[in-house]
């Protein structure tokens, strides 16, 4: 009997064998019918190129089917608001867990959105200040920047005993939005005197905003509008026609027998230009906007967003605005401190939230920091805030290259916290380029061998030590270590910095060396953004290309996004004698069935929309007609579907010859881009390929200093020697090139490296190192020496 029972135990339980999640047949975008089985409860590393399908089989596959297949479980009244997700192309999906995605997404640039109101510790210190502030002023609404105070009083009508009645009620909401800026914290003005010259009448060109010179419609609208003389000086109009010409609200009329909308150019500039992103606006626009923009604290509130009240209530003499301005880790000390039993369950909550994010490395924020000023490793690791505690077990989360912005010293306490995620019994899938992360996986994933068409494959599945001899790329390169330069260039001259005190700059004097590689670096949060972005003057000659998110729609495309696009296009009118406009799939030359989309999309509610080519364009997105206009023997679709680097032959030499585009496509090339296709819509790029591509863009700008921060985010170890390559071309050709950098590499190619320090917060801001890499190394003074010394090997 004992003996029976013995066998009947020692077989598991069917409901143990679930240990895999398989993936048969994925199709995503690049990846080419892969299939592959991952431990769960276990920490895998997708590795591989940029752009070789790691976010395409992680996110775009398995933590988009889990997601998915989540939302299904909600009644379709929830679902209808909910965003609508379609099944990946896959064969089969099994053993998926709930995903919890924690990306690299921006948080929202909205300037009502803080760090404090992103991670509900902002809701947590509202409720705290209402139960304890003294005065009292009232509901947790009282703190709330968002909510703005209002009252008003009225009849109502109340039926009682079949019998209707009129009562006056009034009612009263207390907020504690500052009035004057509206909980945003800061004013914006327009410089008048940048809009138009009050010396010049309508006729005589008095609007200097572009696009409104010259006899143009924009400028025909107020010359012709009836609404004052266009050949009086402004400095003359009458009160009214001042009004009218800056603030008039909308108004039809006719001109020259069209109908058009008359508004007041201050509006109509808010519309056309200010609410736009500037990244994607046009370089003379863009230079317009921030000459005549001008932005100051709000002078009410002082730009702490608050009103009086919520700023007159205080605990233990500290005010809510007192407190979200603090350092993190400055305020959870001041919590713990507080010793109030009636409050007991929400102090402990705070408590923990405010020492994750002490222990997550961004103790060095504060709560009333713009959420959309965070870098996108900060965002990340903020959105990772909420998980920390967590008592959910059995749940796979996906990062997303969490270690970018990371120093070499951080990165060590981001490994501890992804293994205690797995220890408590979780699936912790990770994107990852950095040895030091991809050395403490349990499994490895290496996709490849290239990147876009020619990715897509898995190279390689194991463990770290198999992988070094694995003979893939990324095995081969594992253990690449850049070595120190025997000898560093001279700089050419000096840009001065003096009295730095942007952010947590401490009066920082520096002179950065100019003509040659100079890297700034330092932990997170020690100053270096605030020294190179803060400091330096964005002036002419200063080309800066930082991490902010490429915005861009499934229309756009790197033709479009580097104005490629714009030279081809006159190419093939010139070639055929047609209008340039023809060869624009969002323009004249788009195919009326699908609008230029190449696909016809059909919303079916809060069920997944279904994309379906077009089949009158067969998904080419031009019509038929124009397909019929060829150069150099290809037409437009054809050359829209080339990789950059035929697309570069194409137009080096012969009928095709176009200098104009073949400049664009060796920048393209320079960055390590050759193998996109130049029609390949920006959404399907991956994070480093989008940065390269604006990198590729600024390339054009006229300026002798390139400044860059973090240029191998994203970057797989291989294409980090593509990158140091190009910045040796870039100092070679005369520029200069100073660098916030995190990467080992980077540093050791440097010619001269300001590291910044020596901790994070009000602990740095101060400059700890100035010299060569080898001067750096021997001295061993910071957590960077440290740290690079162990990278060379020294």
């Amino acid at each position: 009997m004992a003996t029976e029972t013995e066998k009947t135990t020692s077989t598991p339980h069917v409901a143990d064998s679930h240990g895999l999640i398989r993936v048969h047949g994925a199709r995503e975008n690049n990846l080419k019918d892969v299939s592959i089985e991952l431990p769960k409860r276990r920490l895998t590393v997708f590795t591989g190129v940029s752009g070789s399908g790691k976010s395409s089989l992680v996110f775009d596959t398995i933590a988009a089917e889990s997601q998915r297949l989540i939302n299904e479980t909600y009644p379709a009244f929830v679902q209808g608001f909910m965003p609508n997700l379609a099944r990946p192309e896959v064969d089969v999906l099994e053993g998926l867990t709930t995903a919890i995605i924690v990306d690299q997404q921006r948080m929202g640039g909205d300037p009502r959105s803080t760090v404090g109101t992103a991670t509900d510790a902002n809701a947590l210190l509202r409720i705290l200040f209402s139960r304890l502030g003294k005065p009292h002023i009232g509901s947790p609404k009282a703190f709330s920047f968002n909510i703005a105070s209002i009252s008003g009083a009225g009849a109502v009508t109340v039926e009682r005993a079949g019998q209707k009645v009129k009562e006056r009620r009034s009612f009263s909401i207390t907020g504690g939005m500052c009035p004057r800026c509206e909980g945003r914290g800061a004013v914006t003005d327009l410089d008048l005197a940048q809009l138009y010259d009050e010396t010049l009448s309508l006729n005589e060109g008095a609007i200097t905003v572009p696009g409104y010179k010259g006899g143009g419609w924009n400028s025909r609208l107020y010359v012709e509008s009836g609404f004052f003389d266009p050949d009086k000086p402004i400095s003359k109009f009458t009160k009214k026609e001042l009004q009218d010409f800056l603030h008039r609200e909308p108004t039809r009329m006719k001109i020259a027998g069209i109908n058009m909308t008359y508004e007041g150019l201050i509006p109509r500039i808010q519309k056309s230009m200010l609410s736009k992103d500037k990244e994607s606006m046009q370089p003379h626009i863009r230079e317009f906007v921030e000459r005549a923009v001008t932005f100051a604290t709000c002078p009410d509130c002082d730009g702490t967003r608050l009103s009086e009240g919520a700023r007159s209530s205080k605990v233990d003499g500290i005010s809510i605005a007192d407190a979200c301005a603090m350092q993190i880790s400055d305020l959870a000390a001041w919590v713990r401190g507080l010793d109030e039993p009636s409050v007991a369950p929400l102090l402990a909550t705070l408590r923990h939230t405010l020492e994750s994010f002490v222990e997550i490395g961004l103790g060095y924020l504060s709560l009333d920091r713009p959420a959309g000023t965070l870098s996108g490793g900060e965002a990340q690791r903020t959105k990772m805030i909420r998980h920390l505690g967590s008592s959910l077990t059995d749940v796979t989360y996906v990062f997303d290259e969490p270690t970018t912005g990371l120093h070499p010293h951080d990165i060590q306490r981001m490994n501890g916290l992804l293994l205690r995620l797995r220890d408590k019994g979780n699936t912790v899938l990770v994107v990852e380029h950095k040895p030091e992360v991809i050395a403490i996986a349990d499994h490895i994933v290496d996709l490849g061998p290239g990147a876009g068409a020619g990715g897509g494959t898995i190279c390689f599945e194991g463990t770290v030590e198999a992988l070094r001899t694995g003979g893939t790329i990324t095995g081969r390169h594992f253990d690449d270590r850049a070595a120190l330069k025997d000898t560093v260039r001279k700089p050419t001259g000096t840009l001065e910095i003096r009295g730095a005190r942007t952010h947590n700059l401490q009066g920082v004097d520096v002179d950065i060396p100019l003509g040659v590689l100079a890297v700034v670096t330092g932990v997170a949060g020690s100053g270096k953004s605030s020294l190179v972005h803060g400091s330096i003057p964005a002036g002419a000659g200063v080309i800066s290309v930082d991490q902010g998110a490429i915005r861009g729609s499934r229309r756009s495309n790197p033709a479009t996004y580097t104005g490629l696009l714009d030279p081809i296009r006159k190419a093939f009118a010139k070639e055929n004698g047609v209008k340039p406009a023809l060869f624009s799939s969002n323009s004249e030359g788009a195919c009326p069935t699908c609008n230029g989309a190449g696909v016809i999309y059909t919303d079916l509610a809060m069920m997944a929309g279904v994309a379906t080519t077009c089949e009158d364009c067969d998904g080419k997105r031009f019509e038929a007609s124009v397909l019929d206009y060829h150069l150099g023997g290809r037409d437009i679709s054809e050359v829209l579907a080339m990789p950059v680097t035929e697309a570069e032959e194409f137009f080096a030499a012969g009928e095709a010859h176009t200098p104009a585009a073949h400049r664009i496509l060796q920048r393209l090339t320079d960055v390590g881009l050759g193998y996109l296709t130049i029609g390949q819509p920006l959404t399907t790029l991956s994070g480093g390929e989008r940065q390269r591509l604006k990198l590729a863009t600024h390339m054009a700008d006229k300026g002798g200093v390139y400044v860059l921060d973090e240029p191998t985010a994203g970057l797989h170890l291989a294409d980090v020697e593509q990158l140091l390559g190009l910045l040796d071309r870039l100092v070679d050709s005369g520029k200069s090139v100073i660098v916030v950098e995190h990467h080992q590499a980077v540093m050791a190619h440097a010619d001269w490296i300001i590291d910044l320090g020596p901790g994070a917060g009000h602990d740095g801001g101060r400059i700890v190192f100035e010299g060569t890499p080898a001067d750096l190394v021997t001295a061993r003074s910071t957590l960077t020496a440290q740290h690079l010394a162990q990278y060379v090997g020294a």
